[in-house]
């Protein structure tokens, strides 16, 4: 686990150290609206080479970046209603090749489709109007689902 408290200034920096400590390709990213997860995304795609112009990817869903020797698939899903919509867009192929980086916002929304295991980042803006920023690495999401059925049933 990594926790980080950050001023947007020092964004690049912070995510150098996510960088050095991510353990799976797809990442997670929780956080209120206009936390900073989008600027967080874009300094990640730096940090792996691509020289893209990033964008959110609200209204498109995703978007697709080429980094020095992988591919980034930068998912906003806060306007996907269900699953179903994901799956039209074939957000299961998205998962098929490991070597590249998906780093999915709003995840909650397709939680049963992503991959077992996956890296989870939480950011929130403090007081002060700095982040924190938390990494949690090897989420096993099979337990976490077992776990939430078993609650709700």
């Amino acid at each position: 686990m990594l926790e980080v408290n950050f001023h947007i200034d020092e964004v690049d920096s912070v995510a150098k150290k996510v960088m050095d400590n991510l353990s799976n390709s797809v990442v997670l990213f929780y956080g209120e609206m206009g936390v900073g997860k989008t600027t967080f995304i874009k300094s990640l795609a730096r940090m792996v080479g691509s020289r893209d112009n990033i964008q959110s990817p609200t209204y498109s869903i995703v978007n697709e970046y080429e980094g020095v020797d992988r591919k980034i698939y930068h998912f906003d899903l806060y306007r996907i209603k269900n699953k179903m919509e994901a799956l039209d867009l074939g957000f299961e192929d998205y998962f098929e090749n490991n070597d590249n980086l998906v780093l999915i916002e709003w995840p909650e929304k397709v939680i049963d489709l992503l991959p077992e295991m996956v890296d989870i980042i939480a950011i929130s803006v403090n007081e002060d109007a700095s982040r924190s920023l938390k990494l949690s690495q090897n989420i096993n999401l099979t337990k976490q689902k077992l776990m939430m059925q078993q609650h709700f049933s």
